[in-house]
């Protein structure tokens, strides 16, 4: 027998048997304590992260702890209690997308804001989400499901929800602080008294091609009573008018930013926003009209705390309805108008009424010209700062000596109105637009 057998048969003998070695002598992770384990992990590069899952089933379970946001796509998942099981720690859970029967082998994906899924070739009109939407009582079962391990829950969207489901929901999850509510109706909002933490809240009534559903006075009245801590509110393809407006201003006092989307409200509505006492950003958008008919001007008072007004895709030909909004929002210190269509000079000109604007942001008002723009910010002795893009009629051959002169006392100042604009490219090294301190750099 050679010297190498000799060596072999020796270590064979002192060898352990596998089944008398320890499992802490093949991983040593097993002597650390989970809360240790956490730790460790949640130094590794992002990068990393998602792969320790795939080590062994403790670091699973593991990761599965760590996650606090999660998009849900499989409402079945959720149903099995699966979810709760392998996710215990969420604290953000998104359902919309998930609330919808499935569509196998179908390549077509349908997306619109928030909402995506697979779309049959065979669908021949336009309410197939609501013909494949779960029904609210299945919605609900989950609703409850979640709510029952789910008690660090913070925010939430669902749709198609009842207010069955709503009430299990704010019972079991009382620090519940956002709530996303698609194909909201009154009937869902009664059931929002429930939720007394609520800041933020963003309701979806109708939308164009998708599904319809009607949030008016009633809802709005509901919402202002029970949730009267909101801090941010938005309605979406909501109905109602100047009394369900009133009674949110009148109800939640510390509303501090609410947002307007593709409304259907009565006319009349601008002057309830007279009673926000708190409110510091209003934004509207995608809105074919604004306020037709906003009544007697002596009921337009202004928002005390109004800071900014922020106009997105909105339709400004109104003059009745922008005269009627300036006037609320005359004390804001920003002013952004961005890809509104119908924004005349004669319709800009009601700009000044705001006092103490400091920032302007004009982007894709196409009709808009330079004198327009002149008559309106050399009124407004307090602007600062100034942003002017894709405005096609604002020339740079037009600016006059006044305007010239407003411009080199701005703090800052971007200017493309066009393509052919040449005026940004001939201020470098001037100091025009950079005087004093920098300002809204981190816009």
């Amino acid at each position: 027998m050679s010297e190498f057998d000799k060596h072999v048969q020796n270590h064979i003998k002192n060898e352990k048997p596998f089944n008398s070695i320890k499992p802490s002598e093949i991983d040593s992770t097993l002597s650390l304590s989970d809360s240790l384990l956490l730790k460790i992990i949640e130094k590794l590069p992002e990068s990393q992260s998602n792969d320790v899952s795939l080590v062994c089933k403790r670091w699973l379970n593991l990761q599965g702890q760590r996650l606090r946001s999660l998009k849900l796509l499989d409402f079945d998942f959720l149903l099995s209690e699966r979810l709760t099981t392998r996710f215990p720690n969420l604290t953000h859970v998104d359902l919309v997308n998930a609330c919808m029967n499935p569509r196998v082998n179908s390549g077509i994906l349908f997306c619109h804001k928030s909402i995506s899924f697979h779309l049959s070739s065979e669908s021949s009109n336009w309410e197939f989400l609501e013909e494949n939407l779960l029904h609210s009582d299945v919605i609900d079962r989950g609703l409850r499901i979640l709510s029952r391990e789910s008690f660090d829950l913070l925010n939430l969207k669902v749709i198609n929800a009842s207010e069955l489901g709503l009430l299990s929901l704010a019972g079991d999850c009382s620090d519940l602080q956002e709530l996303e509510l698609h194909k909201c109706n009154d009937n869902l909002l009664h059931g929002i008294a429930a939720c007394k933490n609520l800041k933020g809240l963003r309701l979806v009534g109708s939308v164009d091609g998708l599904y319809s559903s009607s949030v008016s006075d009633i809802g709005l009245t509901f919402l202002a009573q029970g949730c009267r801590s909101l801090v941010k509110l938005e309605l979406s393809g909501c109905e109602g008018s100047f009394d369900g407006i009133k009674a949110i201003g009148q109800c939640c006092e510390v509303l501090e930013e609410l947002s307007i989307c593709d409304h259907r409200m009565d006319d009349g509505w601008i002057a309830a926003l007279s009673y926000f006492e708190s409110l510091k950003i209003l934004r509207i958008s995608s809105c074919r009209k604004i306020d037709a008919s906003p009544g007697p001007e002596k009921l337009l008072r202004s928002c005390p705390a109004m800071e900014s007004l922020q106009l997105k895709r909105c339709c400004l030909n109104d003059k009745e309805g922008i005269k009627a909004l300036f006037k609320v929002c005359d004390g804001a210190t920003e002013v952004n108008i961005q890809d509104c269509w119908g924004l005349s000079d004669d319709c800009f000109s009601l700009a000044k009424a705001f006092r103490r604007v400091r920032f302007l942001s004009l982007e894709g008002c196409s009709i808009l010209t330079t004198s327009g723009l002149e008559s309106v910010i050399l009124h407004w002795e307090e602007l600062e700062s100034m942003r002017v893009v894709s405005c096609k009629n604002i020339k740079d051959s037009e600016i006059s000596a006044a305007l010239s002169s407003l411009f080199s006392l701005l703090k800052e100042l971007t200017w493309r109105p066009d393509t052919r604009s040449h005026l940004s490219s001939s201020l470098e090294g001037t100091g025009i637009g950079k005087r004093g301190s920098k300002f809204f750099k981190k816009r």
